[in-house]
Order: structure tokens, then sequence, then C-alpha cells
């Protein structure tokens, strides 16, 4: 690894590393040679993270607790400091779904997937960014979104509108720590896990990956759907020296597709001396603004998925 993408002597939180995306983020960081705080409510599986990245020579220690409360953003960045003496990246990856139609959504579906994302990111990162701007060094926050949260996702109200802020907290935390040199992006990853193997397109999938014979070509590419690991390289260069004037940005990656999503913005418009009334803008709606509206939806491409 070259020396802008090392990371000797850095510190790393990982919210949510006990498995899958966040194990693999931890993982990579500590084998890029930062050491990491390992946070999950499952502590069978941060455990589990900690000792594979102990068994590879690296340095980690594990959190038990589920993120949200500002209590447990200010103890994971505490440990960071007491164990390893700093705080350099904080990658807020913990999440939980409840997938439900809006109609069947209860109030507990929401505010748990709201509480576990949303606030959690926000408490995690602004104990880290206090304690980086304290440290005077600079840092690096990297926060998690999803393609639901940049195109909206069937049954994800609660999931889709926490991602959407999160990809918003992104933009704003760049521009009020860009004097500190503390960069913020976040990362839209796409992966092989629980939640994918359930949709129904990948069914003839579930069995020819657990023999370990990977995923097709086509899925790997035009769904930008990999495994975990796939998508770890890129937090690594996001909290390296490489990635020092990236920020602000949403980044996607999974399988062997790396993409940057556009930030919204006015696609079209029309002035009219005085304002709009209904009837005028039902007047001009087909023609001027018709043309230009835009999907929605998590889109997938017919795939043929016996080919290699």
């Amino acid at each position: 690894m070259s020396a802008a993408l090392g990371l000797d002597g850095r510190v790393a939180v990982v919210t949510g590393s006990g498995r899958g995306l966040g194990r693999a983020y931890a993982i990579a960081l500590a084998a890029a040679g930062a050491a990491v705080v390992v946070n999950d409510l499952d502590e069978d599986g941060a455990r589990a993270t900690v000792q594979t990245i102990a068994d590879a020579g690296g340095r980690a220690v594990a959190e038990i607790a589920a993120v949200g409360e500002t209590e447990v953003a200010e103890a994971l960045v505490g440990l960071a400091r007491s164990e390893f003496g700093r705080l350099d990246v904080m990658c807020t990856n913990a999440g939980v779904l409840r997938d439900r139609v809006l109609w069947k959504m209860s109030d507990e579906d929401f505010d748990l997937v709201i509480n576990t994302h949303l606030r959690g990111t926000f408490t995690c990162a602004r104990a880290a960014a206090v304690t980086m701007r304290e440290q005077g060094e600079g840092g690096r926050i990297i926060v998690v979104g999803s393609p639901a949260g940049q195109r909206g996702n069937f049954g994800q109200t609660n999931y889709a509108a926490a991602k959407a802020g999160i990809a918003a907290f992104a933009r704003t935390w760049a521009m009020e720590l860009a004097r500190d040199a503390i960069t913020v992006n976040a990362i839209v990853p796409t992966a092989w896990t629980a939640m994918t193997a359930s949709i129904p397109a990948y069914a003839p999938l579930v069995e020819r990956v657990a023999r370990g014979e990977g995923l097709p070509r086509a899925v790997r590419q035009e769904h930008a759907v990999g495994f975990p690991q796939d998508c770890a390289g890129l937090v690594v260069f996001l909290a390296s020296a490489a990635a020092a004037a990236i920020t602000g940005q949403c980044v996607g990656i999974g399988g062997d597709r790396l993409s940057l999503w556009s930030h919204p913005a006015e696609i079209a418009f029309e002035l009219r001396e005085g304002g709009w009334s209904a009837e005028q803008i039902a007047e001009r709606w087909t023609q001027a603004f018709a043309p230009a509206q835009q999907s929605y939806g998590i889109e997938f491409a017919p795939l043929d998925l016996d080919a290699p």
C-alpha cells in the first residue's frame, strides 16, 4: 500500500461493525494500519471482529452498545482516545431495518430506524467533530447512505428518509468542517447480504453463493452487487491522505462498480413576472416541465442469471 493510502498511527471508530459491511470496513482499516474501535449491539459479532483484526496483527477494542444516544457516541470517542490516544476516522455504519409500506408502518418501526441511522449518525459525527477540532489535525467522517436514500424504495419510508438525510448531513458538515481540514463524505454501498438475498429476482443465486461460487458478472457490474469486502477499499481510500481534497460527496461502490452520485439540482425553470397562479402553472407544465420529470425508485435491469 502506498504511503498516501496507509493509516499507520491513525485511529478509527466503525459503528455496526460486528458483521457484514461494518466488519469489512473495520478489518480493512486495520489492515491499512489503523487502530479500530469496533462497535455493535451484538457482543459475539463485535468480539469476533476484534479477534479477526488481532489475529492479523492489528489493534482493536470493542464497545457493545446501540448507537443513537449521545452517551454512546461519546463513549465510542472516549474509548478511542483512552485506548489509542486520539481519533482520526469516524465511520457511521450502524443500521437496522423495519420495512413496511406506509399504511402499515408503526410509530415504533419508524422511530427505531430513524434513531439508529439518522440520530446515530448525528450523535457519533458530532462527538467525532468535537474531538477532531480539539486535536487540530483534521480528520475523516465517513457516513453511510444507500440507493434507497438517493432514489426511494418500496416499503422503506423510514430507511429511505434516514439515508436521504445522511446524504444531506455530508454536504452540510463538509461546509461546516472545511476550515478544520475534516472531510465528510457519504458512501453508498451495495453488497450481498441477508436482505439482498431475500430479493425475489436473486433467489436463484442464494445456493450459488452458499457454495462459494461468487456472483455473476452482470450482478456485480449492472446491479453493483458484490460482497462486503468489495466495498471496504472505498472506506480506506476516504480515510487516507489520498482523499484529503474530497469532501461533501456521495460515492457509490458495490461489486465491480465505483460511482459518483449527483447532488439535487434544478433541471428546468421558467420565470413569470409577478409569480404563478395555479392556472398558469397548469398551462406551462406539460410543455416546459413534464419532459424533465424525474424517475424514482431503485431500478434493476433485467439479468441473465445463468451467465458467468
